[in-house]
């Protein structure tokens, strides 16, 4: 495909994801309809609709539009480059700019929902402006080294055998950021043989904050795809692990993992008895990610938080019944909002039995993705 029909799909893939589809079933249906498209194809397509949906209001705003093609023409401005050598109509590029599309107003957008805005100040203050900058750029992406299988040096090896190149971080030498070819990740031997695993920095480092030691019991609450279960296993083999989740089906990749991995972790419907250690990643906002999911922050609304703030109260409250007598329970949102973090966590102490021992929170100015954590012990 020409640069010029990369962007015509995009155009094509983005005005579905403006009628309300979700973006990966959006790209998926252009994809299956468009077996011309190589390998190559598909990932510039998906790069431009998630760039431009990245940066949804400025670009709509340089583009003169909220449509697909607005935000083409305007990631196009954005670049310094002439939407009209693009814009031609000739073969399968998009048609030629309109006498209203020729000028760009401009204006200084913000790249984020309106009804977030307060919340999104609140939280960040001074940093508010840095950080939803931050959002508009693409997220990198991070590798834990599974130590089950590997020390980072092996695992670093064997990922530049395969071309990939990586770099650790000073706080965490487990964490690595990959600088190129993230796409030969998946048939790599490094990630086939369990030696990686596919997470972010923040929750790494937020679960290399956590008391894990051999003979622990240990109970992720809010497993979905167990990838804390996991990084806690691999901190202390003999560490009994078990994860659980509200809908199991998100558990369902979890065994083939803990395989792969070559960790051992139970999976039950129902916790039962008490665990040393409590992890509840509650459902939230996902305002912290919003550079990974960006077509969900624009779906997001104040009902949705309103929700989400009920169940993470609840969970608490449920989960907080499972740690032992001096346990630990931490609390974890991919959230950068009061509302879902210290909020939650000052209302919970102020009645429960619990004492704060530990409380961070990351953002992309300090770590990777928006993370919060809250490490509390159960009083004896």
């Amino acid at each position: 495909m020409t640069p010029s029909a990369r962007i015509a799909a995009a155009i094509e893939v983005l005005d579905r994801i403006l009628d309300g589809q979700p973006a990966e079933q959006s790209l998926l249906r252009w994809s299956r309809a468009s077996r011309f498209a190589g390998s190559g194809d598909r990932a510039a397509v998906r790069d431009l609709v998630f760039d431009a949906l990245r940066r949804r209001n400025s670009l709509a705003a340089q583009g003169g539009a909220l449509t697909g093609r607005g935000l083409m023409i305007g990631a196009l401005r954005a670049e310094g480059r002439d939407p009209a050598a693009i814009f031609t109509g000739q073969g399968y590029a998009p048609a030629p700019l309109l006498d209203s599309e020729m000028v760009s107003e401009g204006g200084d957008a913000v790249d984020l929902p309106d009804w977030v805005l307060p919340y999104w100040q609140r939280a960040l203050d001074e940093r508010a402006e840095a950080v939803a900058e931050a959002m508009r750029q693409r997220a990198p992406v991070w590798l834990r080294v599974n130590p089950l299988r590997a020390s980072p040096a092996d695992a670093i090896a064997a990922l530049a055998r395969d071309g990939i190149e990586v770099r650790t971080d000073t706080r965490l030498p487990t964490a690595l950021m990959v600088l190129g070819n993230e796409r030969k990740l998946a048939q790599s031997r490094a990630y086939r043989e369990g030696l990686v695993e596919l997470q972010d920095l923040s929750p790494q480092l937020a679960c290399a904050a956590l008391p894990v030691t051999p003979g622990l019991r240990v109970l992720d609450y809010c497993a979905g795809g167990g990838g804390k279960a996991l990084a806690v296993a691999g901190m202390a083999d003999g560490a009994e692990v078990t994860a659980h989740d509200a809908d199991p089906a998100r558990m369902a990749d979890l065994p083939a993992r803990a395989g792969r991995a070559g960790a051992r972790i139970t999976i039950c419907d129902t916790p039962a008895g008490t665990f040393d250690l409590v992890i509840t990643d509650v459902p939230c906002s996902g305002s912290g990610t919003w550079r990974r999911t960006p077509d969900a922050k624009w779906r997001s609304t104040r009902e949705m938080l309103e929700t989400v703030l009920k169940a993470q109260k609840s969970i608490l409250e449920n989960a907080s019944d499972l740690v032992a007598s001096g346990g630990s329970l931490a609390y974890m949102t991919c959230s950068l909002l009061e509302e879902e973090n210290a909020d939650q966590v000052d209302a919970f102490l102020a009645d429960a039995p619990f004492t704060e021992l530990a409380r961070h929170r990351w953002s992309p100015l300090d770590a990777s993705d928006g993370f919060f954590l809250s490490l509390m012990q159960r009083d004896a």
